[in-house]
């Protein structure tokens, strides 16, 4: 087993295309200008399919509520619902009005991101991660935990985007940022930090700095033993390459 991006052990931790599989969207090519087709959505929704109808007014309840009415952030989690049914295409146009509404509207940026990320659009998908990392500076250094977990998915995903195009020290950029931050205490928050150390141990590792991504991979060990058999992996391999010099070194 090797601990890279490509390994889909890898990948399906951290919620990447299995690169095996066909990928009709990757196929398409640029995300470009909307098309016709990804502006075919309803005028108006019922409000059983918004989340959070439990919160909402009771009066807004007994209508259809027209898409254009929706805020940004009711229309982020109208997107996320989509997403969770794996249906990108229709989930696009409502995070592109979000957008529309708010262009600083940082979760949002973050989500599109990811979204082309997962349709393999790795440029596109880079512009709205840098987009999102520097509205999120522009306020200050994050300190929220809504911030900073902000902070650390745009930039695991920014770093993985790059890494996939080949910019290697672009990705690195993002990804030790990461690494620099303080270890959250929310749980979720902390889940998604110790997710980005993986990858910057896998990206190190794939450059052949073992000792770098073995230091960042007893952290995540730490954390969550799963992690362990990344680490031992790592460590196997620098004593071999270690022990490899030691024999040439006798060579000469």
């Amino acid at each position: 087993m090797q601990l890279t991006i490509r390994h889909p052990t890898v990948r399906a931790k951290l919620g990447l295309p299995d690169k095996q599989a066909p990928n009709a969207d990757a196929e398409q090519g640029s995300l470009g200008p909307p098309t016709e087709q990804q502006h075919n959505f309803p005028e108006s929704i019922s409000p059983q399919e918004l989340p959070g109808i439990e919160s909402m007014d009771p009066q807004r309840k007994q209508h259809k509520i027209s898409i254009e009415s929706l805020s940004p952030p009711e229309l982020i989690a109208l997107s996320v619902k989509i997403l969770s049914k794996g249906d990108k295409d229709r989930a696009i146009p409502f995070i592109r009005m979000a957008l529309d509404k708010d262009p600083n509207y940082v979760r949002a940026l973050v989500i599109m991101g990811q979204t082309l990320l997962q349709k393999e659009q790795l440029v596109e998908a880079t512009d709205y991660f840098e987009r999102a990392i520097t509205k999120l500076f522009l306020i200050g250094h994050p300190t929220k935990v809504e911030e900073l977990d902000l902070l650390i998915s745009a930039s695991q995903w920014a770093g993985a985007a790059y890494v996939r195009q080949g910019k290697i020290a672009e990705g690195l950029v993002h990804l030790e940022r990461i690494a620099n931050l303080k270890e959250p205490d929310e749980p979720r928050s902390k889940a998604h930090y110790f997710d980005g150390l993986l990858l910057l141990a896998s990206t190190l590792h794939c450059e052949g700095r073992n000792a770098e991504a073995a230091k960042h991979l007893r952290r995540a060990a730490a954390y969550n033993p799963a992690y362990k058999e990344y680490l031992e992996e790592c460590e196997r391999e620098d004593g071999f390459v270690n022990d490899l010099e030691s024999s040439r070194r006798r060579d000469y």
